[in-house]
């Protein structure tokens, strides 16, 4: 156990996949087995931290040993800690659904990116800079653009520029924020910066740009333009990681820099922007519902159903307490994994039948019962039904809600479960009805079905072990400064 204490698994955690993306690109015809291994030691170096973190608290490294200001810090505490988790558990089973959907050409191209992506998402989590936090943003943003374009063709391609001009966008707006806060206080040091912010102009400024950026790519709406054609466009295991960890991943940078950075700045801004926030978090619920509803193929309804659980992140801004962080904390972990098993279980459908029209489902009840029952099962997370993970977090959301006299929040979040029901109803009705027009078909591997599976089952077990994974977000206490 002395061992485990002694390891840096905090540095390991961004060198592994780094590594892994250099060999597979290195030996090409070896790519799978080297991207698979890679996938194993992840977790097992995240359950290694973990018990650091548990046993010892939060956790800091000093990148050379120069820490902040010269250096670079790391640091983990009980939030990066379960982003890493759900990451590695995540990312996991894309690696393992993966190894099957991908062959030939499209296999060798795909693990160097995906690899180098789990590198950024792992260091995106440890960085406690906001100058690192934009390098990790910007690596993963091209990362993700490559595999949004692996697809091939028209379709793919449009998405993909259409990504990359958002992510630049984004970045840069992040980028003059970072520029603004270095400028006023000398540091980009997040412990530094939350000591020395005070209001003035250019930190409004500064709140400004780095907020509209990360929202642009979270995909909030109105800003969420570029994520359905993205999603619906780039090849099945890669829309899930984006609507699982990507857009995740900036909600998580916003989400830090709220609660750490951005707190002194000014009472009366930050009240203003939180019922901003949480009113086009509403609207992102009800029009994004009403979309999904709308759509005939099933990868742009699952797309749209993202658009939806991203607004619901945003509900927890305006209550501003503990309780409604911890709720949109877990939202946020069971949407990862029940979005994640969604999107592979349409890729498997997908793949079956050579199509996602959901008319024309054609009985795939009886023909794929691990990926429909994955799909429903994920859905029941999503509409927030007991006992799985989502119904934890609505039911925490919509307890601060009431705690907090703003009932109308609890509102969007009944309205939004009944949305998202009549959805998920809307296809798993057409997946037992047979169809007038004849249709090819191909086995699709188990493993790919697992995978989804296995993920669907996760996010219903979310629920079962919340006591748990809530007590991890008290480590470092992140929510320090908000009221119960």
């Amino acid at each position: 156990m002395s061992l485990l204490q002694n390891i840096p698994w905090l540095v390991l955690l961004v060198v592994l996949p780094l590594a892994g993306s250099m060999l597979c690109f290195l030996f090409p015809q070896r790519t799978r087995l080297l991207g698979l291994m890679t996938a194993l030691l992840i977790p097992a170096s995240v359950l290694a931290l973990a018990y650091q973190l548990v046993t010892q608290g939060a956790l800091h490294y000093a990148v050379g040993g120069w820490g902040a200001p010269l250096g670079i810090n790391l640091y983990v505490d009980g939030l990066s800690l379960l982003m890493l988790l759900v990451t590695a558990v995540v990312g996991l089973a894309i690696s393992a659904y993966s190894s099957s959907y991908f062959n030939g050409e499209k296999a060798k191209h795909f693990w160097p990116l995906w690899m180098l992506l789990w590198a950024a998402l792992n260091a995106l989590f440890v960085s406690a800079d906001i100058f690192n936090l934009y390098v990790t943003l910007e690596l993963m943003g091209l990362a993700a653009v490559a595999l949004v374009a692996l697809a091939g063709g028209a379709d793919a391609l449009s998405g993909a520029m259409r990504y990359l001009l958002v992510s630049l966008l984004g970045s840069l707006c992040f980028l003059l924020g970072v520029a603004l806060l270095y400028h006023s206080f000398g540091s980009v040091d997040i412990a530094i910066l939350a000591q020395r912010v005070q209001p003035s102009p250019a930190v409004w400024v500064a709140v400004g740009l780095m907020t509209a950026g990360l929202l642009l790519k979270t995909a909030l709406f109105p800003l969420h333009f570029w994520l359905p054609p993205a999603h619906a466009s780039a090849p099945a295991p890669v829309s899930a990681l984006l609507s699982a960890l990507v857009v995740k991943a900036s909600f998580y940078i916003l989400l830090r820099l709220w609660l750490e950075v951005f707190p002194m700045a000014s009472v009366a801004v930050n009240q203003s922007l939180a019922q901003l926030l949480g009113l086009l978090g509403a609207m992102a619920v009800l029009w994004g519902g009403v979309q999904a509803l709308r759509q005939t193929q099933l990868k742009l309804l699952v797309a749209y159903s993202t658009v939806v659980q991203i607004g619901y992140l945003f509900l927890a801004f305006p209550l501003s307490s503990i309780l409604g962080w911890k709720a949109v904390l877990y939202m946020l972990l069971s949407h990862a994994v029940a979005k994640a098993a969604m999107f592979l279980a349409a890729g498997n459908i997908l793949f079956y039948g050579g199509h996602d029209r959901i008319t024309d489902l054609d009985r795939v009840a009886q023909r794929l019962p691990l990926s429909l029952g994955a799909f429903g099962l994920a859905g029941i997370s999503l509409m927030g039904l007991p006992p799985s993970g989502g119904f934890i977090a609505k039911w925490l959301l919509m307890e601060a809600a009431i705690r907090s006299g703003q009932w109308w929040w609890g509102i969007i979040l009944i309205v939004g479960g009944l949305l998202t029901a009549a959805y998920m109803f809307k296809v798993i009705g057409y997946a037992f009805t047979p169809s007038d027009l004849p249709h090819k078909f191909r086995a699709v591997p188990k493993r790919m079905e697992w995978a989804a599976l296995v993920l669907a089952l996760l996010a219903i077990a979310l629920g079962l072990f919340a006591p748990w994974l809530l007590a991890l977000m008290d480590i470092g206490s992140p929510f320090v400064g908000r009221s119960l």
